[in-house]
């Protein structure tokens, strides 16, 4: 067997061992949610109950994944890619869980900042923005490398926080971003299939999340992110800084443009937003049991739009 086709071989095992870990993982947290189901509960952008539960159920299936595929990305890169999922789920599992939402964007948690105030936004920033280095100094390269692959780590995190508006949304975007970054790398590099984890865990509970049972929030959007960013790292140098400007562009414009109402003016955009989704005027697609939808009784706690599908205040 070649050295390529064995590659392939275990690039597949570690997408599939990230799929089962992610969904054994998300079982699990449901039937023993840490803090009880109302810690995780949030609202949707329809006024409906989902949890955050997807969040940290993909994280660990996508670390798992990446470490079960050592060998196919090659040490370093695993391990930078696991460091900087880990890191970004830990950070942003805080933000979901202690977070007012009252500040958004990098506007919002830096305007704080001047007048004082140290946001859980700040925080989480300020950490994934270290997660970054870490991970990167890890997959190594010079200097301007380990800028550059920080760059991408915390501004994947972030950016694809800010697709998780709506149901399924942050996973068809972590999905096109794993292709993108595969065919911008070199087929028979061992870099080529390093987003195969991350994107096998997000899909393995998109039926989760296209059913409007459950979403990413920032745990498992800011994961999903920084290890596509960090299976980024593996490109050339020149592919790198058109992502990494492609990244802050889209980050910058997010400050003053709704990327719903974008989507939903662009028909090809609006139509794969769409895709799997239920209409706006259907009901659930699955009751929630009478025990559980009391302990998801929460008026009045929807996060805001920056890290859920909560509606924008500008929508």
């Amino acid at each position: 067997m070649s050295s390529r086709a064995g590659r392939s071989l275990i690039a597949a095992a570690a997408g599939v061992t990230a799929a089962g870990a992610a969904r054994l993982a998300y079982s699990a947290l449901n039937q023993l949610p840490p803090g009880g189901p109302k810690t995780w509960s949030r609202t949707n952008h329809r006024g409906e109950p989902v949890t955050l539960l997807e969040g940290p159920a993909v994280a660990v299936g996508a670390v798992a994944g990446v470490l079960a595929g050592l060998r196919s990305a090659g040490g370093r890169a695993s391990l930078a890619m696991a460091v900087g999922g880990a890191g970004a789920a830990a950070f942003g599992t805080y933000d979901d869980l202690a977070g007012s939402g009252d500040r958004r964007g990098f506007g919002g948690h830096l305007g704080a900042l001047r007048h004082g105030e140290v946001t859980t936004g700040a925080i989480k920033l300020g950490g994934i923005g270290a997660t970054g280095i870490i991970s990167a100094a890890l997959a190594g390269g010079s200097p301007a490398d380990v800028v550059i692959n920080a760059g991408l780590v915390a501004g994947g995190a972030n950016l694809l926080n800010l697709f998780d508006l709506r149901p399924g949304r942050a996973i068809k975007v972590a999905v096109a971003s794993g292709v993108l970054i595969t065919a911008g790398g070199v087929v028979s590099s061992p870099a080529a299939l390093a987003p195969l984890p991350p994107v096998a865990a997000a899909l393995a509970l998109l039926p989760e999340d296209l059913g409007e049972r459950a979403m990413l929030g920032d745990a498992g959007a800011n994961a999903l992110g920084a290890m596509l960013g960090a299976a980024a790292t593996g490109l050339p140098r020149s592919a790198r800084i058109a992502l990494l400007a492609g990244i802050a562009g889209l980050t910058a414009a997010s400050e003053k443009v709704s990327f719903t109402k974008v989507i939903e003016r662009t028909p090809a955009l609006r139509w794969l937003d769409m895709l799997g989704r239920r209409p706006a005027h259907q009901a659930p697609a699955v009751v929630i049991p009478a025990q559980r939808s009391a302990d998801l009784s929460f008026a009045g706690t929807a996060r805001s739009a920056d890290d859920t599908d909560a509606t924008p205040p500008e929508e």
